[in-house]
């Protein structure tokens, strides 16, 4: 197996990290969203200075994560939204939580106080590696939208937020 290493997100690695996007999407388990965005779409949405990819040795592309402001208030300056996934076949190899320690690591680096994220309550791998990287449960939005991909069933969304010890 070979080693883990989280760097930042380069436009070249835009095939693989939509590509992993759209395989959590087709789980079904993953995003409300149908599809992964057009690279310009998601370069555009996520934040520059907070997107990382995890790598092996041989530069593959194993996983990735990237944040976007919750809102343009400059109250909310340091708050942000995340999303991480992670390729099927990485997944049970560390990758995730090598991704989130290192997103942690980039915002509060920035002055970032408050990293949020909403997952699905039976996408419980994710939950239990937001659980292992500090993150708590702040709330679940229940039925609060309609999942195309699972019928046009109404989903309930966990809300998770991971709030600094060290910026005040």
């Amino acid at each position: 197996m070979n080693a883990v290493t989280v760097r930042p997100m380069r436009a070249d690695d835009a095939e693989a990290v939509l590509a992993i996007f759209q395989a959590g999407i087709d789980g079904g388990n993953a995003s409300f969203e149908p599809a992964a965005p057009s690279w310009a779409d998601f370069d555009t949405a996520k934040l520059p200075a907070h997107r990382l990819v995890a790598v092996d040795g041989t530069g593959l592309v194993l996983g990735w994560v990237a944040v976007s402001a919750v809102s343009a208030r400059a109250v909310y300056a340091g708050v942000v939204e995340h999303s991480v996934y992670v390729d099927d076949a990485a997944q049970g190899r560390g990758v995730g939580r090598a991704l989130l320690n290192a997103l942690i690591a980039s915002t509060e680096a920035a002055g970032v106080w408050t990293i949020q994220s909403g997952v699905f309550p039976e996408n419980t791998a994710s939950l239990a590696l937001h659980a292992a990287c500090g993150f708590r449960i702040v709330g679940v939005r229940e039925r609060i939208g309609r999942h195309a991909a699972q019928t046009n069933r109404w989903r309930d969304v966990v809300m998770l937020e991971r709030r600094s010890p060290h910026i005040t």
